[in-house]
Parts: C-alpha cells; sequence; structure tokens
C-alpha cells in the first residue's frame, strides 16, 4: 500500500535529566533524529564543581516556535538561517510568482509504528515550510517495501519538474548505493549522494549541498561559548559519508580534526584531550562524562526514535530543518537560473585537412564526434531536454520553446542557389561551411538548420546530403540512414491514412447504415458512446447530440456513410525508396476485398502531405489540428473528406509524437545543426522545420545566428521559404546567401550539357559572364522582390581559375549583391568560409524590409499569375479546364485564402527543363490545381511531375557497403 499527503518531517528534541554522580554536576542532553532515523545528541556542560573550579556556562538557545505562531523566539542560529533563507525566497517569487518550491519526503510505514515520531518530525518540517514558503509532499511507502519500490518513486520525483528536493527519510538499510545514486544530485538536499558527497570533500559546493545535520552540528561548534578555532575535534566512529563530510566542513572552519574509532585503545584519553567530541553509531555504548573535559562539547548520533510533545515544541530539530529548507531553496534557486538562457561555451574540434581531400566517408570517419549531451550543455540546453538517440545524435524536447519564450531571437539566414544543375551547386556544403565559419572561428553563436534526407536519394542517383569534404554534418551515414525514424514515422502515418480509405469503403459498400453504426459506435457494458473524434464530426455535420440513443435515422445515415467517390481519392501510399513500378498500381484484388478494386500509387516518403505539415507546425497541438485537417478525397456529394472525418487524425498525432522533436547533431568542426523535416521542393516547400529554426533561433542568443537552407534554387525553394514558411512560422529573415558555382554558371551562360566538356573544366570567362549576367542575376532580383540583402557564396571547385572567380564576384556586387565571396569549405573546413561569415554578419546586420510577394486574400489564379510573371519571368499562365474547375472547387470550400506552392521543374526558370539562363517569351502551363488543406497551400501542377523516382542503371547503392570487422564499427 501507498499513501500520498501533505505532510512534513523533521528532527525532534529530547531533554534528558542530569546524571547523578557525574564528575560534571548538570549537562543538557539534546537528542535529534535526523536523516534516517538517527538521533543527534548534544552534551555541554552547564555548570561543574568539581575541584572547586568553576567552568563556564554554555547556554544553548536553538530558538522554538512561539505559542501564537507568527515567529521564532530565538537570537541564535536558528532566527538567522530562517531570515535569510525567507529573504531568499521572497526574491525568487518577486521574479516568478507563479512557482513555489516542493520538497518531497519519501518515508517508510516502519515509522508509522511509532505515530508519534512521525507526527513529530512531519510537524516540524511542515511549520518550518509555512515559515519559508515551500511546500511539500509526503510519500509514504509500504513497511515492507523493497529497493525497487524506492527507486520507482524517486525517478518519479527526478522527472517532475515540480520538486525542488527530495527527502529520504528511511530506514539505514534502505539507503543502498543504488537507491542514493539514482536520485538527482541537483534534488539531493540531503547532500548524501555520492556526487554531492564528493563534491563536497573536493569543496565545490556551486551545485551540490551540505547535509543539513552536518550544517547543524557545524553551526553548534562555530557558536560555541568558547571558540574552538584551532581546537581539536575528535570524530568517533565517523567512517560514513557522513562523517566524511563533517570532517571536511570541520577543517575548513580552522579547527583540528582527529578520528578515532570505539575499539580504540586510547580512546578516554583523545575524548580527555578533545575540545569537541563528535560520536558515530554509538549503540548502547557510552563516553562517560568523566572524560569530557571541562568546556567541552559532546555531540551524539545514535539510532532513536524516541519523541514526546515537548519535542516538538523546543529545540535543534528546527535547526536541521530550516537547513534543509534553506538547501531547497538553493535547489529552487537554480532551477531558476538553469531556465534563463545560457551562454554558449562551444568547444570546437580541430580540424587537420589533407590534400588530396580524401573521400566524404574518410573525413567523417577521421573525425571524432563529441559525445551529445556534451554538445548540448555546452550550448545552453538542460538534460531533461534531451533524449538521446545513441551517442552522437539526439531529438530535443519543444518545452525548451516555453522556457526560452522570453530570450530574443537570433539573425535568420537562408541559404538558397542559382538554377541548378546537374553538377549541384552545394548549398548544404555551404551551410554547413557558414557555421562552422561561424562558430568555431569567429566565435559567433551559430546553428545549422538542414532537411533529413530522403533513403530514395541516397540510395538512388543523388547520394548523400550530409555536405562533403570538411564541410560535412558527421556521423554522415547516420545522417543520411534512418536518423531517429522520422520518415519512418510518416511512412507509418500515411499508410495507416491510406488503409484507414480502403477499408472504409469496403465496409460501407458491404453493410448497412444499421450495422455500419453499431460497429463504429458499439455497446460496451450495455452502453454506446461516441469517442471524442467521432463528436467532432458530429458537430461539423451539424448535429449537436452526444447520445448515440438521440440520432434520427437520416442523422445515422449522414454520420456512419463518408461515400468517398474512388475516382477521387487523392491520398496515396509512400514508401522512402525510389521504385518506378509503383507509381500506378491496382489494390483490392484479392478475392476477400470483395470487388473493391481500384488503382492509385506510391509516392515517396518525403513527398507526403504529412511531411510536409511536420516542417510547418510550430506545436504539437498544431500538428494534431493540421493533421486533421488533411483532405484524402471528395464524397459523391462534392465535399471533402478529412482524416478526422475517417477517425484516424488522433492515432496519426500518436505516431507523429517523437518525429516532431528536432534531432540535434553537429558538423565536422563540433558546431551544432538541427535536422528536421525534408519535404519535397516541388510539391511542397522544400525548407526544414518551422521548430527547428525557432529553437535554434532562441539557443543562439540575440547575437546568434541560424543558417537554414531551401531546397532547389531560389525561384524555387526561396520563393516557398518566403511565402509560405515565413508566413506559417512568422519569423523574418535577414539576409539570404546565393550559392553558384563556375561551372553552373558556364552552363547557364551557353553550355548546357550534362556531361564536362573542356568548357567546363578550361577558363572561359565569357560563359561565367553570360551565367552571371543572365541567371545569377534573375535570382538575386528574386531576393530582392522580398526586401532581403544577398551576399552571393562563389563554392569554388579546384577546377576554377583566379580570374574566373574574381569575374563572378565583381558581377554579382553590379547585379545587386551586397558582397560576393569565394568559399573554400570543401578543401579547408570552416576556416575556408570566414570571408563569408564576415560578409553574412555585415548583411544581416542591416535593416531589411521583407516583404511577402501577394497577399493571400488575392484570387488564386492572381496568386499563381504573380509568382509566375515576377519570379519566373513569363508572359502570362495558361490554366486547363480541369485546373479552372478545381480552383472553383477550392474557393466553394473556403480554400482560397492559401497560399501557393508551385510544382514545377526545378532544372529552369520556366516549366521547360532543357531551358537555361532566363528564358523569356513563354506562357506558364498550369495543367491541374491541387490543395494540402492539413499542410496549408494550394500547389498547381506545371507540366509533369513525377512524386516516386526511380532508380538509374547505376544507383548510389552499389558504393555503399559495410565491413564486418568488429573493430570497425563498435
Amino acid at each position: 500500500m501507498k499513501l500520498s499527503m501533505i505532510r512534513s518531517a523533521c528532527g525532534s528534541l529530547r531533554i534528558h535529566p542530569a546524571r547523578s554522580g557525574s564528575r560534571v554536576s548538570g549537562f543538557t542532553r539534546r537528542c535529534l533524529p535526523v536523516g534516517p532515523a538517527n538521533s543527534w545528541m548534544i552534551l555541554r556542560t552547564a555548570s561543574a564543581t568539581s575541584s572547586g573550579g568553576t567552568n563556564p556556562k554554555l547556554s544553548v538557545n536553538f530558538g522554538k516556535l512561539s505559542q501564537n505562531d507568527d515567529g521564532f523566539e530565538s537570537d541564535s542560529s536558528l532566527r538567522e538561517v530562517v531570515q535569510s533563507t525567507k529573504e531568499a525566497m521572497l526574491a525568487l517569487q518577486r521574479r516568478n510568482p507563479a512557482i513555489q518550491p516542493l520538497l518531497a519526503i519519501i518515508q517508510c510505514a516502519l515509522f508509522l509504528s511509532k505515530a508519534g515520531e512521525v507526527d513529530g518530525l512531519l510537524e516540524i518540517n511542515k511549520k518550518m515550510a509555512v515559515r519559508i514558503g515551500i511546500n511539500i509532499t509526503q510519500i509514504c511507502l509500504a513497511k515492507e517495501c523493497s529497493e525497487d519500490d524506492i527507486v520507482e518513486e524517486v525517478l518519479k520525483l527526478n522527472e517532475d519538474p515540480r520538486v525542488h528536493g527530495v527527502y529520504l527519510h528511511l530506514p539505514p538499510a534502505s539507503l543502498t548505493t543504488r537507491v542514493l545514486n539514482t536520485l538527482k544530485p541537483e534534488k539531493d538536499v540531503d547532500g548524501i549522494s555520492d556526487l554531492n558527497i564528493g563534491r563536497l570533500v573536493r569543496g565545490d559546493l556551486s551545485k551540490g549541498f551540505v547535509p543539513p545535520i552536518a550544517s547543524a552540528v557545524l553551526d553548534l561548534l562555530e557558536k560555541h561559548d568558547a571558540s574552538l578555532e584551532m581546537k581539536t575535534v575528535l570524530l568517533v566512529g565517523g567512517e560514513g559519508p557522513l562523517g566524511v563530510s563533517l570532517q571536511c566542513l570541520i577543517e575548513r572552519s580552522g579547527m583540528v580534526v582527529l578520528k578515532s574509532h570505539w575499539s580504540s585503545n586510547n580512546l578516554q584519553r583523545q575524548v580527555m584531550q578533545a575540545d569537541a567530541v563528535v560520536l558515530f553509531g554509538a549503540g548502547n555504548m557510552e563516553v562517560p562524562p568523566a572524560w569530557v573535559k571541562p568546556g567541552a562539547a559532546l555531540i551524539r548520533c545514535q539510532p532513536t526514535l524516541e519523541t514526546d510533545e515537548h519535542a516538538i515544541e523546543t529545540g535543534i530539530g528546527y535547526l536541521t530543518a530550516a537547513y534543509r529548507t534553506q538547501n531547497v531553496v538553493r535547489s529552487f534557486s537554480r532551477w531558476v537560473q538553469e531556465q534563463q538562457y545560457q551562454p554558449w561555451h562551444l568547444h570546437s574540434l580541430k580540424l587537420q585537412p589533407l590534400t588530396p581531400v580524401p573521400s566524404d566517408i574518410a573525413i567523417s570517419r577521421a573525425q571524432t564526434p563529441k559525445p551529445v549531451d556534451q554538445l548540448a550543455e555546452e550550448i545552453g540546453l538542460l538534460p531533461e531536454e534531451l533524449e538521446a538517440y545513441g551517442r552522437s545524435k539526439a531529438k530535443v524536447r519543444l518545452s525548451l520553446l516555453d522556457r526560452l519564450h522570453k530570450q530574443p531571437d537570433g539573425k535568420y539566414v537562408l541559404v538558397a542557389g542559382i538554377t541548378p544543375t546537374p553538377l549541384g551547386e552545394g548549398k548544404s556544403t555551404v551551410t554547413i561551411g557558414l557555421v562552422q565559419a561561424l562558430s568555431a572561428h569567429l566565435q559567433l553563436n551559430s546553428f545549422a538548420c538542414l532537411r533529413q534526407p530522403s533513403q530514395g536519394p541516397t540510395f538512388g542517383v543523388k547520394g548523400g546530403a550530409a555536405g562533403g569534404g570538411y564541410a560535412q554534418v558527421i556521423p554522415m551515414e547516420e545522417f543520411n540512414l534512418h536518423l531517429t525514424g522520422d520518415i519512418h514515422a510518416i511512412t507509418a502515418a500515411n499508410n495507416l491514412v491510406a488503409a484507414a480509405i480502403d477499408a472504409r469503403m469496403l465496409h460501407e459498400a458491404t453493410q448497412t447504415d444499421k450495422g455500419l453504426f453499431n460497429r463504429l459506435v458499439p455497446s460496451v457494458n450495455g452502453a454506446r458512446r461516441f469517442s471524442p473524434i467521432q463528436i467532432s464530426r458530429l458537430r461539423r455535420l451539424g448535429i449537436n447530440k452526444i447520445d448515440p440513443a438521440s440520432l434520427s435515422a437520416e442523422e445515422i445515415s449522414t454520420f456512419v456513410r463518408l461515400d468517398l467517390d474512388p475516382s477521387k481519392i487523392t491520398w496515396q501510399r509512400v514508401l522512402d525508396t525510389n521504385d518506378r513500378f509503383l507509381r500506378k498500381i491496382t489494390v483490392g484484388q484479392a478475392s476477400t476485398e470483395k470487388g473493391q478494386a481500384r488503382e492509385t500509387g506510391f509516392d515517396i516518403a518525403v513527398a507526403s502531405e504529412i511531411m510536409a505539415i511536420l516542417a510547418l507546425a510550430d506545436s504539437l497541438v498544431d500538428m494534431k489540428n493540421r493533421l486533421a485537417r488533411m483532405v484524402v478525397g471528395t464524397s459523391r456529394s462534392g465535399q471533402p473528406i478529412t482524416a478526422e472525418d475517417l477517425g484516424v487524425s488522433g492515432a496519426l498525432a500518436v505516431l507523429m509524437k517523437d518525429a516532431i522533436k528536432p534531432t540535434l547533431m553537429q558538423t565536422l568542426e563540433g558546431t551544432p545543426v538541427f535536422v528536421h523535416a525534408g519535404p519535397f521542393a516541388n510539391i511542397a516547400h522544400g525548407n526544414s522545420s518551422v521548430l527547428a529554426d525557432k529553437l535554434a533561433l532562441k539557443l543562439v542568443g540575440r547575437d546568434g545566428f541560424v543558417v537554414t537552407e531551401a531546397g532547389f534554387g531560389a525561384d524555387i525553394g526561396m520563393e516557398k521559404f518566403f511565402n509560405i514558411k515565413c508566413r506559417a512560422s512568422g519569423l523574418r529573415p535577414n539576409a539570404v546567401v546565393l550559392v553558384a558555382t563556375v561551372r553552373a554558371l558556364k552552363m547557364h551562360g551557353g553550355v548546357g550539357r550534362r556531361t564536362l566538356p573542356k568548357e567546363y573544366i578550361d577558363e572561359n570567362l565569357s560563359l561565367v559572364a553570360g551565367g552571371c549576367r543572365s541567371n545569377l542575376r534573375k535570382q538575386i532580383q528574386i531576393a530582392h522582390l522580398f526586401g532581403v540583402p544577398v551576399v552571393v557564396a562563389l563554392n569554388v571547385f579546384k577546377t576554377d581559375t583566379q580570374a574566373e572567380i574574381d569575374l563572378v564576384c565583381e558581377i554579382a556586387k553590379e547585379c545587386g549583391a551586397s558582397e560576393a565571396v569565394p568559399c573554400h569549405h570543401w578543401a579547408q573546413g570552416g576556416r575556408g568560409s570566414i570571408q563569408l561569415a564576415k560578409a553574412v554578419h555585415e548583411a544581416a546586420s542591416r535593416t531589411s524590409d521583407f516583404q511577402f510577394l501577394y497577399n493571400t486574400e488575392m484570387p488564386i489564379v492572381e496568386k499563381i499569375r504573380t509568382i509566375a510573371q515576377k519570379v519566373y519571368g513569363a508572359d502570362d499562365i495558361q490554366l486547363t479546364p480541369e485546373a479552372n474547375a478545381k480552383i472553383d472547387y477550392y474557393n466553394q470550400q473556403g480554400y482560397g485564402s492559401l497560399p501557393i506552392c508551385m510544382a514545377k521543374t526545378h532544372l529552369s526558370l520556366s516549366h521547360m527543363p532543357d531551358k537555361k539562363g532566363v528564358p523569356t517569351g513563354f506562357v506558364l502551363p498550369i495543367r491541374d490545381v491541387r490543395a494540402s488543406i492539413g499542410a496549408g497551400f494550394i500547389y498547381p501542377l506545371v507540366g509533369t511531375m513525377s512524386t516516386m523516382p526511380g532508380l538509374p542503371t547505376r544507383p548510389c547503392f552499389y558504393d555503399i557497403d559495410l565491413d564486418p570487422v568488429p573493430a570497425l564499427y563498435s
């Protein structure tokens, strides 16, 4: 049996009469049960008459609670401790009025056998807590409780943020090493865990606690009527942690400590020579009063459960309780301080670049990442905000946003690129090189926020996306494969929706209204009840009833039948593998499916709307609501059918509850990276998550930098970043880094071939100039449409000549870039991007005039036309009848105010992939218009878009292998 109640516990005082016939004619023995069933016994001479001498009077007044309970009648230690603790508490509460510290006491029912002892201890702590202003809760375990029972309770208290101190008021046998070291040191206000004892011994009390018993005893020694400085204090039998603590404290107070054992032949002589004696574990053994020299203090510790009413009224028990509450307030103060923004103490990893540059995997394996918990501590994360996935990566909890909600954001920088070519521009590599330069070389807090790569490209054509050369996220194989399972969670959630669609259509086709209702709202113990998600559906249908028996036959039919039109189902299954043969499939061909076959298909997992939702959600609540709003198809009557109508949205949120947390990793130089979400940049917005950016912006601080990357060129990824992601997040960018390469500029300048002819390798200034004055100029102009300064980053290859590099930088600035710099991060790491980092720092410090390209209240057609003309350079748009019909339907359903997410080729500013540079004189064809209602955008289809890539003749998996030698992966 376990009991839980609000009570308190501490030591008590017992007054014993003086013994007759002793050398000291009168003395007071004060007994203080503190800690695990121990009693402190203070023996001091009150008056002495032997040898005709007169010893100084040793009065002891530790205070008592007055009869009217509105103050302490004391001018001694108790009043000082209480007053200072109360002042500290009031100061804390002025800054944090909504929070009050809590002391939790774990007690065994063994103590209930002597109710007076329990009540007395609890009463003392309760009164002291009220006096100071803290709360107390008691957990009373069964008499026969096991070590596992105690550990279970301790673990609960460890994870409870309301608890700021834990007092283990248990028998000594229960205080095992496992129990003590399970308790979080920061909540161990009795200072008994190994770590806290070690801190005390080392003299580091900035995080630890002095045991309240030890504080009380030390207080008595220091307040002795005769100063004990440089005097001798004898510890008898103090081999335990409490003895060690006392020895350290006493020695630091200027006293000389000697140690002895009860079995020592020299015990009498040692006691007689000591100015103070502290006895441990005495049991039935006694120290005759005649051994104690006049004026000496005797402190005795032995197990006892004795108490009485008088003990509650007066004594050292209050002093110990005061020190315990003082420790609770200190713990609370440290906790409050931890909740504030913490300056970074980042220790970068050293790089020693080699020439020639080794392979990416060789570079990654040559660097040993910092443990992720160390990285987290360096950037100001709290241990409870981290969920480790192995040694080098961890999820970060969203509670960080609540903790740092008052913290100003850092600078927000977007990395985009010119229109990409098959040769690659290296946006991810530039992003990583830039943050390595900012943090490891310029000592400016910075975070990279990257998308999680799909396994499709990793095993297919593109390969990994961890960066390259000496600008990588490590470990690269973990970054590129599985990571923390977010894409697998999306796959599971997406396919659950698909299964729910087909199952619902089957059941509706084969059952009556009554049969469907009886199964959807089953009778449990003779009663039918709607689930919350079913009540939500009833509300949307305009049925304001909660009693299933009250529905009419018509209402039952409306409720149970979604009546999905098979030809208008827009939801497909997904798989995170390039598999062209799944683009179109037929399902439901088994005889058990009763003729419900239909055509459908697979998308790649990152094309799922759930991935787009993950990237745009700003909280768990927001994600759940977006999942519920997802439209999976249309009914035969033309009504949209949502995931909530299917009853599946709650289950989706459960599957996605961990995926919503960003994953913390690091670069080759030990700077932090958030990896989160990876939506397609053609049918979705192609940016990492809003949450990763928001968390990073809080962590870097006001003067720090968050560098995030947009997929494809500035005409696609950057435009969607501004118009979709920034609308969803409310964040405003400070600068854009536009990535270009000499050989890609040559392609836009006139070569236009996929192979590597000599024009790409040999110097050709005319081609470079052509590419700069066409595509590079246009992409700079697109960024300026949004009022954001642009820094051009020229990603330098070894085949680039200095003349070509200088020409690109010169023309880029002529075209409106605030700065253009060559970058050598691939070969040199962060050191090769210092010039870029300085340029970004300067550009982001300027006042930007950010603006959206269009108002969302504009008609859908006009929003599409605005993007086509202002971003792509089209003369106009042309919509098919099907596209016009869809737009009319979306307007009718109230979706007309959503932003636009254009789905078109990334290989050209136009809809024609082979048209490089800046195509002109074309009309943009819109063949269809679709909607991701949960994600919150309309996406027009320009040309033919594939959402399931295929594998090439020679996929990248030819170059992926595992060496089974244990030493290489252990």
